[in-house]
């Protein structure tokens, strides 16, 4: 897969306790990549860190990626191949609550990153994540193209789009001319098996059904576009690998283009997914039986309702297209909790996320995405 990009190679991560960065950094050992994380300790309890045991299975640093000194160290001992940058604060509700901490973390937590790759001298190619929350919101229903206005209402939003202004700034004016190639992705709303952030509908969903509580939706006629979590990590590993192809010497005047690649991509799911939150729920309850309740609040603080991504240059540029439907990846997100709520120490829940995985790359497979496609 992702022609071997990363078998043997150094991966550093960021963010890797969390939710996404863990389904990552156990998809890149499962690759054979040599994985170095650095994050917060995990954010809940339970927690797919702890689930998968990555402590054990990679080289796990706690630290802050507000912190820059820290981030400099820790990437120059390093000396990766590839940087996936993933961690945030990514809670809209908790932007509002604690926006200083949101700009700190989403913001200058990104410019760390930026400066620090500033300090190799060595080729390394890094995709920087952001959201599909980082476009000026105008409630359209065509989706959002990469040119589109950033903006945001929420902090949380906003500071996402800040970060992909200083992602481009910082390409632009440091490493038109250096041997680290930058890109931005921007993924949808992920489910998956073992979310456990509060705020989130399906990890509301699983806790509520594993005690026999009705669900409770506080938006339900919100229109999201729903992706399982493998869906935009694939998306991010076969960019970083297509960055890592580039030639490894940029034009040592810098006043050749910059690689088209080295931009930002919108990785979301087929139209088909583009649900309101009580759909998704609907689908949810097709798999773990249970009821639902409307939570509106009038007096709550302010949240897009309609947000879709368009995915046309993943398609052309890096032949990336998804692969599960949103009903396959409702089943298989609601699947992963039932068979982990039932039991399961750390090599059961790594067997069944990694036959999850599996299951995925042999649809990528058949549907001849190249990157899930085996060559001699």
């Amino acid at each position: 897969m992702f022609d071997a990009a990363f078998s043997g190679k150094t991966v550093w991560i960021t963010g890797h306790t969390g939710f996404k960065g863990a389904w990552l950094a156990h998809w890149l050992l499962e690759l054979g990549a040599n994985v170095r994380g650095f994050a917060l300790a995990p954010p809940t309890t339970p927690a797919l860190f702890d689930q998968l045991g990555l402590a054990d299975r990679l080289h796990h640093e706690i630290a802050d990626i507000r912190d820059a000194a820290a981030v400099r160290a820790s990437l120059q001992a390093a000396q990766p191949d590839y940087v996936l940058h993933l961690a945030a604060q990514p809670l809209v509700r908790h932007s509002y609550a604690e926006p200083v901490e949101t700009y700190a973390t989403n913001v200058m937590g990104t410019v760390h990153v930026l400066d620090a790759l500033r300090g190799l001298k060595r080729p390394c190619a890094a995709v920087l994540v952001t959201t599909d929350k980082c476009y000026e919101n105008r409630e359209w229903r065509r989706g959002y193209h990469e040119e589109d206005m950033l903006g945001g209402h929420d902090p949380y939003s906003s500071s996402k789009a800040a970060a992909e202004i200083a992602i481009a700034s910082y390409r632009r004016a440091f490493f038109r001319t250096h041997p680290v190639r930058i890109a931005s992705a921007r993924a949808g709303n992920v489910i998956g098996g073992g979310d456990w952030a509060l705020d989130r509908i399906v990890p509301d969903c699983a806790r509520a059904l594993q005690h026999g509580d009705k669900i409770r939706i506080r938006n339900p006629h919100a229109v999201r576009p729903w992706q399982h979590v493998v869906e935009p990590l694939s998306g991010y590993l076969w960019l970083a690998a297509r960055l890592a192809q580039l030639p490894p010497e940029p034009s040592a005047s810098g006043d050749s283009p910059m690689p088209s690649i080295c931009s930002a991509f919108n990785f979301g799911p087929g139209p088909d997914a583009n649900r309101t939150v009580a759909e998704l729920v609907t689908e949810v309850l097709k798999h773990w039986s249970g009821t639902w309740e409307d939570a509106s609040d009038a007096q709550a603080s302010h949240e897009a309702t309609l947000l879709q991504l368009a995915i046309e240059k993943a398609r052309t540029q890096l032949q990336w297209w998804p692969a599960w439907s949103f009903g396959r990846a409702v089943e298989q997100t609601v699947g992963w909790y039932r068979q982990v709520a039932s039991g399961g120490d750390v090599a059961a829940t790594c067997r069944l996320t990694s036959a999850q995985i599996a299951g995925y790359v042999a649809e990528a497979r058949a549907l001849g995405l190249p990157w899930a496609v085996e060559r001699p």
